[in-house]
Parts: C-alpha cells; sequence; structure tokens
C-alpha cells in the first residue's frame, strides 16, 4: 500500500522527504515517540521524521534496502530482523 501522512512534521506527519519511497509496497508501518519506519514488501525498510528517534536511517541505509522481515520500534530507536548472513 502506500503511506499517507499529516500532522506535526517534529512528530513524523511529513513523510515528503520519503513520499517517492512510501508510494507503494508498504506492507507494515511502525512508529518511536517522533519518527517512523515502513516496511516494503520487498524488505526494504523506510524511515522519516526526527533523526534523534530513529528518522535517519542513512547510516545503515544498505542493510535496510532488502531483506528486513520485521521492524520493532520503542521511545527513540528502531531495531530490524534480517535473517541470518544477510
Amino acid at each position: 500500500g502506500e503511506v499517507v501522512t499529516w500532522g506535526d512534521s517534529f512528530y513524523g506527519g511529513d513523510s515528503s522527504a520519503v513520499a517517492d519511497r512510501l508510494a507503494a509496497g508498504v506492507c507494515s508501518i511502525f512508529g518511536s515517540a517522533q519518527a517512523f519506519a515502513a516496511l516494503k514488501e520487498a524488505g526494504e525498510v523506510v524511515t522519516w521524521g526526527d533523526s534523534f528517534y530513529g528518522g535517519d536511517s542513512s547510516a545503515v541505509a544498505d542493510r535496510l534496502a532488502a531483506g528486513v522481515s520485521s521492524v520493532t520500534g520503542i521511545g527513540s530507536a528502531f531495531a530490524a530482523l534480517k535473517p541470518a548472513g544477510q
């Protein structure tokens, strides 16, 4: 599916920076206190929102490009589960 966001951008309400990646193929959305992570059908994870709360995943973007099977979020972080060796 497609992700549509609204509300305070400080809390992840503005996903325009990654809107092209959220236009199709999203199967789940997870939230932290001020950020979101979307899991796509191909196992890619897309994040947005406050970087202090996990909204900037650029440091691990190569690891989140494919093969992720699940994501969980807490107050200020996310964790992604991938099969061993990926």
